[in-house]
């Protein structure tokens, strides 16, 4: 249930106070330093896969490269919102968010990682079709479909993002001001408001929790079907490189996922894990889609060598 707290509505919150993510004071330096390089490495990584997929004319017509590159673009923009705050967190700098500023980094938050939970279930239908439906894949998914369901994922994150941003500060703010977290979240940011929850709580549950899960269970079941595809296929070669194309975006989404379930499928609840739960889905994940990406696929590692031959010759005819 939804809890009210009782403050004076004279009292009206024009900002918040994040506390960040508790650690020893001893280590803030080694955690600004951390969260710094980790913030560079996800921007510098997912910017190269977001360049490589454009530049190579064998990728970017393709749509599990055309979703890579939008993956990539989402991830830079959700680390962003989030990182450059926990990095703030470990400064002498003032912790303050105005107001405006709290329901506009939520907004973001939700509108692009919604759109990643969507983004990534669209990635699973669409290494579904490639293995399991390999002759009829050209018509059930081509480049015009792929960007038709890109655009209904952004427009469906926009709208999750507006739908939770309003419901949550349309309640009177007017007592403390402290987010015990590192971002302005739903959850961290209820607990604070002067009014009953019940009905923000209900919605997180459904439009984040059961969505998410659903969104996950799809995933899951497309990836049994997979599975059971590539135990058919004859070639050792070719079970290892389905098995490997695959176990790299499973890997990622589980890392995804399972955090942003336990958080938000407890909306109500509160514990001191939370904060560390989420560094995996807001700082981690965005780090590891690179790394995984391009290290485990032979087409990503192929088109970046021929990027860095046809330069390299470029300079050599200079």
């Amino acid at each position: 249930m939804g809890k009210t707290r009782n403050a004076s509505l004279d009292t009206v919150v024009t900002d918040f106070i994040l506390l960040g993510l508790s650690h020893p004071p001893r280590l803030r330096t080694l955690l600004f330093l951390v969260f710094f390089i980790i913030y560079i490495l996800t921007q510098l990584g997912n910017l190269l896969i977001l360049l490589t997929v454009w530049a190579d004319p064998k990728l970017h017509t393709r749509p599990m490269y055309i979703l890579l590159g939008v993956l990539s673009f989402l991830d830079m923009w959700l680390s962003s919102v989030i990182v450059p705050r926990i990095i703030l967190n470990f400064t002498p700098a003032s912790k303050r968010i105005p107001f405006g500023g709290c329901a506009a980094q939520l907004y973001f938050f939700h509108f692009l990682g919604s759109t990643q939970c969507f983004l990534y279930t669209l990635m699973a239908y669409d290494r579904y079709l490639a293995i399991c439906q390999p002759l009829r894949y050209p018509a059930l998914m081509n480049g015009r479909l792929c960007t038709i369901l890109v655009a209904g994922a952004w427009v469906a994150g926009s709208i999750h993002g507006s739908i939770q941003a309003t419901l949550t500060f349309r309640l009177p703010y007017c007592g403390p001001n402290q987010v015990d977290y590192f971002i302005c979240d739903i959850p961290a940011v209820l607990r604070l408001a002067c009014a009953d929850t019940a009905v923000n709580e209900l919605v997180t549950f459904v439009d984040i929790g059961v969505v998410a899960a659903s969104c996950f269970t799809l995933i899951l079941l497309s990836y049994a079907n997979i599975v059971h595809a590539i135990l058919q296929i004859r070639t050792a070669d070719g079970r290892r490189r389905a098995f490997s194309t695959c176990g790299s975006h499973l890997t990622v989404v589980t890392v995804y996922y399972v955090p942003c379930i336990f958080i938000y499928l407890r909306a109500g609840s509160k514990s001191p894990l939370d904060g560390a739960v989420a560094v995996f889905y807001t700082v981690v994940t965005p780090l590891l889609n690179p790394l995984i990406y391009t290290l485990r696929n032979q087409e990503v590692k192929s088109a970046l060598k021929r990027i860095a031959a046809g330069r390299g010759a470029g300079s050599e005819n200079k």
